[in-house]
């Protein structure tokens, strides 16, 4: 650790820990990946190039792979409906300016997808809640259980993601361009039409082909809505390849190969949009973005839509979801004195599953969090400027499983660890669960990390080799702490995300073992609705509380 790369934190006697980070994420990521490949062109332990496509010629796998596509699209439909009226709200409205709007429209998003699902089946089905607050509902809900019901869940959950990206291409864009072309005649529709719309593509066109890719590789709702309805995807019939017996992991990686093209060839198109309608609406002059006022009729109609979109993607999973946890008999349906607690005392008594579940989450979560940090922190140092084709390749491998179907990097994992010639027995242990973690949510770290380390001028450091500080109290005393704001957020969202996992957890964990994600699952199909429902509550709720506890201690440090 002697000189500094300009514009990076490598250095360049580390070229050998840049090697070993090189062939960690190989090992991590690539090879997994590679195991699915693989298995899915030797479905009978001979070469054969186009199995995977063979295996749409049954019928029956060639419609669940056009059920996956259709619902992709309908899902995109579904977001772009729902995001864009709230992101021309928020960006030029007085709407907008209610701060607090951001953090809640973002709640669904950070919801596990398959906890969101379950409230809306409590709230839908037949003697459910909606039934039982207004009994007119009765006539209507029986609809909701079809492909319509799926793309309302799948969209309430993420048109958060493309509202985002929405809003802040609109605040980007400002009100001068408009100005201009109403000064040469263009009424509204013509501004929208021939300025706003085109300047929108770019961003749209990334939002919408993310919602897609997330929409195709999400395993929760099909899991749990999916199945009830008989819709079926590609990432429910590998689960079911991989978890029932016959077990087929031929079928099952040729699906998850499929799959995986299909998303790596989704993002390709995404980044060739976004590169063909991309422009510069910033320049020297400012920007200024005009917020209409809304009044009378036009305040109401623009709260009213935020409230119901507020309701539908919050409020009635939610209120499903506590209403069930709280419910002595489900039969008695709303009523005070049907409300119990015993459901949380039974959850949280030493001893019980619940509480087993709920320690052995917390517990890989925070250990699975601390190793992705650590190795995150460690894959950062080693990317310097980034100016050389392995720095570059440092930072696309550890964002891949980002991009990555969940369940194929399971179905990898799987292969690559359980395979005879595999020196390292983690298969069917916590190891293996906690890997599995480690590899899902490493881009988080690095993300975060990463931007911490951008804002580290080289000058500090040089300052510090000035004053005769050796590499190592350079390192603790100067960069780590620098980095310590983007270590604690990529621990916080590892950690959140990590304890509610779902399918990683159902494919690794070894047998008679439950963390929060099994639990709650398992119960809701066991018909203990009410255990399951308190578990989501108390899962979210301390997950939350971590998110709070970690804000504050990184606004400390600030």
């Amino acid at each position: 650790m002697d000189k500094l790369v300009r514009g990076g934190l490598r250095l360049p006697d580390m070229s050998w820990r840049l090697a070993l980070g090189l062939v960690l994420l190989a090992g991590l990521v690539l090879l997994p990946l590679a195991m699915v490949l693989l298995r899915s062109l030797y479905p009978d332990g001979a070469f054969d190039a186009l199995a995977p496509l063979r295996v749409l010629s049954d019928p029956a796998l060639l419609r669940i792979f056009w059920n996956s596509i259709a619902l992709g699209g309908w899902v995109v439909l579904g977001s772009t409906l729902l995001a864009l009226p709230m992101a021309f709200l928020a960006a030029r409205t007085t709407i907008g300016r209610h701060a607090w709007l951001d953090v809640v429209l973002i709640i669904p998003f950070m919801t596990p997808p398959y906890i969101g699902s379950m409230g809306w089946i409590l709230f839908m089905q037949k003697r459910g809640f909606a039934e039982q607050l207004w009994p007119a509902a009765g006539s209507v809900t029986p609809a909701f259980f079809s492909l319509f019901g799926m793309v309302a869940i799948m969209s309430l959950h993420l048109f958060p993601f493309l509202y985002l990206i929405l809003r802040n291409a609109l605040l980007r864009i400002g009100g001068s361009l408009e100005e201009a072309a109403g000064v040469h005649g263009g009424g509204p529709l013509y501004r929208l039409r021939r300025v706003v719309l085109p300047l929108l593509l770019g961003s749209y066109a990334m939002g919408a082909l993310l919602v897609f890719v997330k929409t195709i590789a999400e395993f929760g709702t099909p899991a749990t809505f999916g199945r009830q309805i008989g819709y079926y995807v590609l990432t429910s019939e590998i689960h079911r390849y991989t978890s029932s017996w016959p077990i087929d992991f031929g079928k099952a990686t040729a699906l998850a190969s499929i799959l995986l093209g299909a998303c790596l060839m989704f993002w390709y198109v995404q980044n060739v949009i976004s590169r063909r309608h991309q422009y510069r609406t910033l320049g020297g002059k400012g920007m200024r973005t005009r917020m209409t006022p809304l009044r009378g009729w036009r305040a109401v109609w623009g709260w009213c839509y935020t409230g119901l979109l507020i309701m539908l993607s919050i409020g009635i999973p939610y209120f499903s979801i506590i209403a069930a946890s709280l419910m002595k008999l489900r039969g008695e349906g709303l009523a005070w004195g049907n409300m119990t607690l015993v459901h949380y005392a039974e959850l949280l008594r030493p001893g019980s599953k619940g509480w087993q579940a709920l320690l052995n989450s917390m517990g890989l979560a925070a250990l699975a969090a601390t190793l992705a940090v650590l190795l995150g922190t460690f894959l950062v140092l080693q990317m310097g400027s980034m100016k050389r084709l392995s720095e570059r390749s440092l930072d696309l491998f550890s964002l891949l499983p980002n991009t990555v179907p969940g369940i194929v990097i399971v179905v990898g994992l799987i292969l690559l660890w359980n395979a005879p010639w595999m020196p390292i027995p983690i298969y069917n242990t916590y190891a293996m669960v906690v890997l599995t973690y480690v590899v899902f949510f490493l881009p988080y770290s690095v993300q975060y990390i990463k931007s911490s380390a951008a804002q580290i001028d080289g000058s500090l450091v040089q300052a510090g080799r000035v004053f005769g500080g050796k590499p190592w109290y350079i390192f603790r005393r100067i960069v780590l702490p620098l980095l310590v704001p983007g270590v604690l957020a990529g621990w916080m969202m590892t950690f959140t995300i990590s304890a509610r996992e779902l399918v990683a957890s159902l494919m690794v964990l070894p047998p008679s073992m439950q963390v929060t994600a099994t639990y709650i699952f398992s119960q809701f199909e066991q018909g203990e609705v009410s255990l399951g429902m308190a578990m989501a509550v108390v899962s979210v709720g301390l997950t939350t509380l971590v998110l709070v506890a970690m804000n504050y201690l990184g606004a400390d440090r600030k």
